[in-house]
This record gives C-alpha cells, structure tokens and sequence, in this order.
C-alpha cells in the first residue's frame, strides 16, 4: 500500500518545485551564472528500502549536509552529492581558477552554504504552502562512506523511520551534477505532514 496517494505526492512535488526555484535563483546570485535545480520526483520508502534501492546505485564518498527542521512535524534533511561532484560544485562556487588544495580548504564552508540555500529553501516553500512554521538548526558537513551512511540509517530504524526521497538535477554553467535530498522522519511526523498536505489540498478545491 502506498503511502502517499498520487495527488498528494503531486502536491509535495510542486511545494518543492518552488522551493527548488527559489534555490536555483539563490545559487545563481553566488556564482554569477545561470543555475538550474528540478525536483522530479518524489517518494516516500522505509529507511531499510535506502541501503537497498538508492546506495547501491552510488560509487564512492558521500558530501552529506544535513540539518534538523522543527514545527508540527519533526525531520532530519539530508542532502547527499559524491565527493567528487560536490568538488566540482564548489569549483564553480568559489571560482574555476582555484586548485584543488585551494577548494579543499573552502569546501565545508561552501557546501554548508549550498545545503543550507537548498534545503531552507525547499523547507520555506513547504512552510509557506502549507501555512505552518519551521524552525531549523545550523547545517553540518560530514563526508561519509556508503557504509557509513547506511549504518547511520539503520540506527533509526528502531523509531518507524521514514524517508522522503527527492532526485535532484544541478546544473551549473552547464555542468550537471545529480544528489539526493532527503527527509528522515518518524511515522508519527509522517502521518503529521501528510495531514497538513490533505488540508493544503482542500484549501485548493475550495478556491
């Protein structure tokens, strides 16, 4: 049985649209150059279906930036690139002139940066749209193996974990890298956002 019903994964895939614009335009400030940032998808799958579906598709470190939301409903946002790509992210943050032992001292910052525009902007178009408040924490910036995420997952499973899987395509001066966001939440929070997506949803026949 799914989770969520097609017209509410629809609904959470346009609040997120606005929040990927709002990042895109965001980002574009900084580095002086047209960003593009989709969101095409969106599914909700158990903690245990991450190890099995998403990791294996992905060769090599994670650049993680995660930060904890706090409302009516409770999560953890995680944004997922592979070290190589959020390198080259950075590049074209900071400036393409830079060596790689000159990114490296600028790569934390830069990606706390990144992380924080994307997922407060995905999380404040969320907050408008479904007309609640959000409070977050600072962003952090871990690189981690698959191993490592993994095991970080399994840990919260115990809690009826859920997760909120977006694909997301950044393009930078022509260049595309492609990451993961995505929401851990608890059944409970789950159930809660789902209620507050149904409400949205009604707000809109009614108009």
């Amino acid at each position: 049985m799914s989770i969520l019903s097609e017209i509410e994964r629809d609904a959470l895939t346009e609040i997120f649209n606005v929040g990927a614009g709002r990042a895109a335009q965001s980002l574009s400030e900084i580095v002086g150059d047209e960003v593009r940032l989709t969101v095409p998808s969106v599914e909700v799958l158990r903690t245990d279906a991450i190890n099995e579906q998403l990791l294996p598709r992905i060769q090599g470190r994670f650049a993680t930036v995660s930060q904890n939301f706090y409302g009516p409903f409770d999560a953890e946002a995680v944004l997922l690139f592979t070290e190589d790509r959020a390198l080259a992210i950075v590049r074209d943050m900071m400036g393409s002139q830079m060596s790689l032992d000159q990114l490296a001292e600028f790569e934390r910052e830069a990606m706390c940066e990144l992380g924080n525009i994307i997922l407060n902007a995905c999380l404040s178009a969320m907050a408008d749209m479904l007309e609640i408040t959000l409070n977050s924490s600072l962003p952090q910036y871990v690189v981690s193996s698959p191993e490592e995420i993994s095991s970080r997952l399994s840990e919260v499973q115990s809690d009826e974990r859920y997760v909120l899987v977006l694909h997301i395509d950044l393009v930078i001066e022509k260049h595309q890298t492609d990451g993961h966001l995505i929401f851990l939440l608890s059944s409970t929070s789950l159930h809660a956002l789902v209620e507050h997506v149904q409400a949205y949803l009604r707000k809109i026949e009614l108009t």
